[in-house]
Order: C-alpha cells, then structure tokens, then sequence
C-alpha cells in the first residue's frame, strides 16, 4: 500500500502489507519489514533496515548522514528493530567509522516527538523517550529506561536498565540502573521503585536494591570500595549483579 505520491527507489527492500503515505520518500538501501506503517512526509535514508510492526509517524527522518564532521559519505548504517513507535518529527542518524558504524534501536520502544538519536547509539528494548529527549552520539540507552521530555544526554555516556529521568535533565555522566536521576547536571534521587513495582520486581528485591543503592550513595565508601562490597551482596541478591557489571564498564564515572 504505497500511496501514489511517495517516491520509493527501486532498490528499496519492502515486507508485506508495508505501508507508505503521501510525500514520503524511501532510499535504495532501505529495508522494511513486514506490517510496517510509514506515514506522510517521512524521508527514510542511508543504510537503514527498520523491522516488523513499526508504526512510524509523519515527518520523521531516519538514516541521514550524521551530524560529525569526520563523516565522509562511508556506508555505515541504521538499524531499527520491531513493534516500535516513532511519533512525529523525530530523526535518528547513521553510524560512524570511528565506533561500530551502526546505530540500533531494539524493540517495543516509544519513542515521542522530536527525539532526536544520534550516530552510534546503541538503545535497547521497551525504552520510553518523551519529547524533544536528545541522545548525542555513541550514547547507550538499557532496556525499560525512560527519559523525560526535554532529557539531554552527553556523548558516551550510559543509562542503565530501569532508570528514569524527570523533565529537562542534563546528564553527563553515566546513570547506573534503576535510579531516579533529575536535574542539571544530573544528580541520583533514590531507586525507582514504582516502575520496578510495575515490571514484577519482588518487595525483597527492591529492598536489595534499595541497600546497594545506600552502599553507593550514602555509605561514604568510594566507588572501588561499594562495588567489592555489592560484589558480594550480589551473590545472594542477583538483582544487584547488574549494578556490579554496570560499575564495571562505566567510562565517564556516575552521577553521585
């Protein structure tokens, strides 16, 4: 279903039942999958392949060139998985040669309008983006995080699994998962314990979570010391392994 007045390149990959609105624009190294709805006025780029049962709004653009300016026409790529919902005016950029040349979006996320995902993020499955978040490049986004509208994030920076940001947080740092984070700069507000509710966490793990977060936050121990302290919490308590492995390859250091 490929409304008369899209331009689709021939070179263009198309699922079944695909649909494509008025005045939008497909490229020749774009693929789409299966049950996928593109609406009006949206311009699909680059090396993209966007997956199965997206619903993506009008006047979004996906896979263009990045905004470095070390970019020089290489062929690197976008890649969207399934079921995701892309509202109106956002734009996600290809890869970079200098990181993986690829920037990935997982599945089930919802993403409102006027995010903007820059080259060589990496985001994960069932994330919520509320309007006008910004990642900057090679900014890594874990699954079920939800930034707030507004939410701008640094370049290489983390968000952990489970996090949540109020409106307009700035964050330069690296967020560990399930905290709350607000402000600018970003600063920790406790663990976000009703999303963790909602998503079958145990009252006993939440309570874990809660201690490790106090070994982080509020022990006085540096960091070097709460992590070989919740390295071994997390033995009997697996639900802190993830703060563990996510201390483990912070690069920028976390908001404290």
């Amino acid at each position: 279903m490929i409304h008369p007045t899209a331009i689709v390149d021939p070179g263009a990959k198309l699922g079944t039942n695909v649909e494509i609105g008025a005045y939008s624009i497909i490229g020749p190294n774009v693929e789409i999958g299966d049950n996928t709805v593109i609406g009006p006025h949206v311009v699909i780029t680059g090396h993209t392949r966007i997956g199965r049962d997206n619903r993506i709004f009008q006047f979004c653009s996906l896979g263009e060139e990045p905004q470095d300016k070390k970019y020089a026409g290489e062929p690197t790529r976008l890649e969207i998985g399934d079921r995701n919902t892309i509202r109106e005016f956002c734009t996600f950029n290809l890869g970079t040669v200098q990181d993986a040349g690829v920037t990935r979006i997982g599945d089930d996320n919802w993403i409102m309008a006027y995010v903007h995902i820059a080259h060589d993020c990496q985001v994960g499955n069932k994330c919520t983006f509320a309007n006008n978040a910004s990642l900057a490049g090679h900014v890594v986004v874990d699954d079920w995080a939800i930034l707030g509208g507004f939410t701008g994030v640094h370049q290489f920076c983390r968000i952990g699994a489970h996090v949540m940001t109020a409106v307009s947080t700035v964050i330069l740092q690296d967020v560990p998962p399930y905290l709350m984070a607000a402000g600018n700069t970003a600063q920790p507000y406790g663990i976000n314990v009703e999303g963790l509710k909602r998503r079958g966490f145990t009252p006993d793990g939440i309570t874990a979570l809660k201690r490790a977060y106090r070994t982080i936050y509020k022990s006085g121990l540096l960091l070097e010391e709460a992590r070989a302290k919740l390295t071994e919490e997390a033995k009997t308590q697996p639900d802190i392994q993830r703060f563990v492995d996510f201390l483990a390859v912070s690069k920028r250091g976390i908001i404290r």
